[in-house]
């Protein structure tokens, strides 16, 4: 019976979870709150734990990031990049990718890779370079950035207290992980990707549209062929937050740095998410000030509105996934404890799916961490499989997916006819399983 009533409520869940996910937007949220009211009030479950400090944190970066972009600070990033890529047309398979990889690092969202897309695409049909290899990594690598940022929302989760932060792991563990972990799986990809499809100018679809004249010249994007011709103040901007992001950094690498306080007789220390949230929001009205930055063009963004979706989605998926698996840990307990303790990598494959269904690192992580952990999996081997919740890759629908598909205008990077055997699958399954291997064997020597 006990089995059964588990099941039903599951299904629920996973109900809630698709219906979300086929609305998009701000559906997961709302329909993930629905399933918070059928569990709670319908099964009269005790509502699990609200992931207060990742939502404040996903607001105090994602504010940060937007007043940088209002200051015109991630135009300015964006030329000085392609000015490098351009002096380096025949690596672009390597450097395209790394690219968008460090810029997602320092921003902590994806979504900052949708200016550096076409650039990449023009420079490899410049240099007669199948634009679907460097894109397809590259447009991975943005997302494998989430796993391994200090400013991500996903990594905000990791080490809430109610997760690692509550085990001991600090910032600077995941990020001693995942930051080599993913730059090596980004090379082993690169790597391979060089070698796949035919040559451009032998590949038919580019053929076809050549010869239907389709295909326009190739003109320089509009970062006026290297020179930055926006806000002059946007050097500042960039540099109040790279400021923020070596704060942010330094406070969780170097734990008593951060103010203590005297408390009942009982010395305690600022938290890591309550640091994040203080320097990010002070860092966003520095922005403001060096930047001379709108502050209305920063919340009329497309960075500051993917932020409030991103914090609505986990508000009602996580606190979802929170009442269910602690409403039934000891189920889970007794029934596969045993077995995902012995093979933790079976773990990892429940993420991969999970992040599928959500379309959201820092959700998965709200849903499915707190039951790693009270399975007993080892916080540093969860710290490693990280990487697995990038598995949204597998349809090709992600927004930066769709992106990168419409900005190869020769063809090459396409959706198959069974859908799931796109251009991104090689790609985004090889950068998942070496960075895990990389993390699994990080961990080994180093803890």
């Amino acid at each position: 019976m006990a089995t059964t009533l588990v099941l039903i409520q599951l299904a629920i869940v996973l109900a809630m979870i698709f219906i979300g996910a086929r609305v998009g937007g701000i559906g997961l949220g709302i329909y993930g709150m629905i399933g918070v009211l059928i569990l709670v009030f319908g099964f009269g479950m005790h509502p699990g734990k609200v992931p207060i400090d990742v939502m404040l944190i996903i607001v105090s970066v994602i504010t940060a990031t937007a007043a940088l972009q209002a200051a015109g600070g991630l135009d300015y990033l964006v030329t000085l990049a392609a000015r490098f890529l351009r002096k380096h047309p025949e690596q672009i398979t390597y450097y395209g990718p790394l690219t968008t990889w460090l810029f997602c690092l320092l921003a902590g969202t994806a979504h900052t890779c949708y200016s550096l897309l076409p650039i990449i695409s023009e420079i490899a049909r410049k240099n007669k370079i199948r634009p679907e290899r460097p894109i397809t990594v590259a447009t991975i690598s943005a997302s494998l950035g989430i796993t391994g940022s200090p400013m991500s929302a996903a990594t905000a989760a990791m080490i809430s207290a109610d997760i690692l932060g509550g085990k001991g792991i600090e910032l600077k563990d995941i990020l001693l992980v995942c930051i080599p972990a993913s730059f090596i799986a980004i090379l082993v990809a690169s790597f391979v990707q060089n070698h796949v499809g035919k040559e451009l100018e032998k590949d038919p679809e580019y053929q076809r549209r050549l010869a239907a004249g389709l295909l326009e010249e190739s003109k320089e994007t509009a970062d006026n062929n290297g020179e930055y011709a926006g806000n002059p103040r946007a050097k500042w901007a960039v540099l109040a937050f790279l400021l923020g992001v070596v704060l942010v950094v330094l406070f969780g690498s170097i734990p008593s740095l951060r103010p203590s306080f005297n408390i009942d007789g009982e010395v305690t220390r600022l938290t890591m998410p309550e640091t994040i949230e203080i320097i990010m929001m002070s860092i966003a009205a520095l922005i403001l000030l060096v930047g001379k930055a709108d502050v209305k063009k920063a919340v009329s963004g497309n960075i500051f509105g993917a932020g409030m979706n991103a914090m609505v989605s986990i508000f009602g998926i996580a606190w979802m996934g929170d009442t269910f698996f602690n409403g039934n840990l000891e189920f889970f307990r007794s029934h596969i404890a045993d077995i995902v303790t012995q093979y933790p990598f079976l773990f990892s494959v429940a993420l991969f799916i999970m992040s599928i269904m959500l379309f959201s690192q820092a959700a998965t992580v709200r849903t499915l961490y707190p039951l790693g952990i009270g399975l007993g999996i080892n916080p540093m081997a969860l710290v490693a499989m990280f990487p697995a919740v990038n598995g949204y890759f597998f349809f090709p629908n992600y927004p930066t997916e769709v992106a990168a598909i419409n900005f190869d205008t020769t063809g090459t990077t396409r959706i198959g006819k069974y859908v799931i055997n796109h251009s991104f699958q090689l790609s985004g399954f090889i950068t998942t399983f070496v960075s895990i291997a990389v993390g699994y064997l990080i961990i080994t020597f180093l803890y």
